[in-house]
């Protein structure tokens, strides 16, 4: 198969690496970076830890308006869909590089898979819940990473094409953890000792574009008695900037760090305060306690199970959540057991040749599925 795969960000960048990996023993893949994120930190050094082959295409679109960027993703993929002719075209996640560039398949009638398919957060206001469901409406089979994703697609209809193959992030973690242990100095580097600090991140628009709920977490931080590292995304810098603010000398306010570096901070810290998807995952993965700095996530299932809590930036729900919560002992595996990429690989492969619907399928893929 000729394989065309599409990153834009940095979960993207996380998740094409176990996927690459077993594509790439069999196949053809061209890997397609559309410079949604651009910035050497938050781009480059995520194909270089994690051995992620060189992007047969840089699309450079740089950041801009959601309008401008999708446009630029469009018309640039469309060139270079027609151009390489790809079997099956693969996007990911929830950015406007996933949307992008399942539209220019769908008209072009390229099939599509999307990795990370039917998470719902059922806030429309969130520029990646559009994008998740637009993506799902135009794409051909939809590879979910939880079984609340698949009665997500079932509620809208789409039944046939979903699979729970569960998480590609927890293959990489799974690769990835002692290879971090042993390369990562960050916890030397920051004179820091295991359980002895909380790690949080914010990157989201709603809450580095509302610079009241901004300023509502900056004073959340200053309150806590703890020691906080706090990696700081560009966006999230400039926000920052824009209140003046000023942190504490408990709070670690660093560059953005690598994804080796990130696995070591999180599997030490104490507790994660977070509003990234991503982080959410990883904290479960690693059995440490989550703080969701938001009003709804699309990965509720580790809020049912106990590990994640919704606390919104109101200071007073923050801080008692930050002081007080305790996961339960139960720790269930419901994004699966780290073979992810093997059931994707195997799913593409027993796929018509000949049909560009996915639905009129009548072979038995559900052995390939997690039981």
């Amino acid at each position: 198969m000729k394989i065309l795969s599409v990153v834009g960000a940095r979960p993207e960048f996380i998740q094409a690496m176990p996927v690459s990996r077993v594509l790439r023993e069999h196949h053809q893949e061209i890997l397609v970076h559309t410079g949604q994120h651009y910035d050497y930190r938050m781009s480059q050094t995520f194909f270089d830890e994690l051995e992620i082959p060189a992007p047969d295409f840089n699309l450079e679109v740089g950041s801009g308006l959601h309008g401008y960027q999708t446009a630029r993703i469009l018309a640039c993929m469309e060139t270079v869909l027609l151009d390489q002719k790809p079997d099956i075209l693969i996007v990911r996640g929830d950015t406007n590089s996933t949307l992008a560039s399942s539209l220019a398949a769908c008209k072009l009638q390229i099939p599509t898979a999307h990795i990370e398919a039917g998470e719902r957060s059922y806030n429309r206001r969130m520029p990646e819940e559009i994008n998740r469901i637009v993506t799902d409406a135009l794409v051909d089979i939809h590879f979910c990473a939880s079984k609340e994703a698949i009665a997500h697609l079932a509620s809208e209809g789409i039944t046939d094409t979903a699979y729970w193959v569960g998480d590609v992030m927890l293959d990489v973690m799974q690769y990835t953890r002692e290879i971090a242990r042993r390369r990562s100095n960050v916890m030397s580097r920051l004179n820091l000792q295991p359980r002895s600090f909380s790690l949080v991140t914010i990157h989201r628009p709603a809450n580095t574009d509302d610079l009241e709920r901004l300023q509502q977490i900056v004073n959340t931080l200053n309150a806590i008695s703890e020691r906080i590292v706090f990696p700081i995304h560009p966006r999230t810098r400039k926000s920052l900037d824009q209140i003046n603010a000023q942190f504490g000398c408990h709070v670690l306010a660093i560059e953005p760090v690598g994804y080796l570096d990130m696995v070591i901070l999180e599997e030490n810290a104490r507790l994660i305060a977070t509003d990234s998807g991503g982080v959410q995952r990883e904290a479960y993965f690693l059995s440490v306690p989550c703080l969701t700095l938001r009003d709804e996530t699309e990965w509720t299932a580790t809020v049912e199970s106990g590990w994640n809590r919704l606390v919104g930036v109101s200071p007073e729900k923050v801080l008692s959540s930050w002081c007080n919560f305790q996961p339960p002992d139960a720790h269930p595996p419901i994004f699966g057991d780290g073979t992810a990429a093997q059931r994707i690989v195997q799913i593409l492969e027993n796929r018509p040749t000949d049909s560009y619907n996915f639905i009129e399928k009548k072979l038995d893929l559900k052995s390939a599925l997690i039981k």
